[in-house]
């Protein structure tokens, strides 16, 4: 558990600096081999984007990675992840995705379990907050988000 707090803190650091942007505080990093290859978070209200989410941004900031390199890595993220987010999960074949919460959002983890993906739920209080202030702070902005 400890390389998985270090790690999801790492993700939590993300999800802040999308907050300090004017975005949504969702934050998600990439690991390879005990190394975060790719770092990102919600970017949809700061670049007008209808796909850039956390998992999605870290990705795009990945880079274009051979498929065997993925199928090693360990994604983080601060929120149970999307359909879409899941399905790139999925697409790309990392085998273990770490959840900060999925108390304010319960995302496609059904999905990933079916597909042989590992997932581990960290229930992180911070990550609980971040979340809960800003859908109090946006209700329009987070149904946004979310599709509602």
């Amino acid at each position: 558990m400890g390389n998985h707090n270090y790690f999801l803190n790492e993700a939590i650091e993300e999800a802040k600096k999308g907050l300090s942007e004017g975005g949504i505080p969702i934050g998600s990093v990439i690991v390879h081999n005990g190394k975060i290859i790719g770092r990102g978070h919600n970017r949809r209200v700061q670049n007008g984007s209808v796909i850039l989410h956390a998992e999605m941004d870290a990705l795009e900031n990945a880079g274009r990675l051979p498929a065997s390199v993925y199928r090693e890595c360990t994604i983080y993220t601060t929120l149970s992840p999307c359909p879409m987010c899941s399905g790139a999960i999925r697409l790309y074949g990392i085998p273990k995705v770490v959840i900060g919460e999925n108390k304010t959002f319960l995302g496609d983890e059904k999905l990933l379990n079916e597909s042989g993906i590992e997932t581990i739920l960290m229930n992180n209080s911070n990550c609980i907050y971040l979340m809960e202030k800003f859908i109090i702070e946006n209700p329009t902005l987070w149904n946004e988000d979310i599709g509602e």
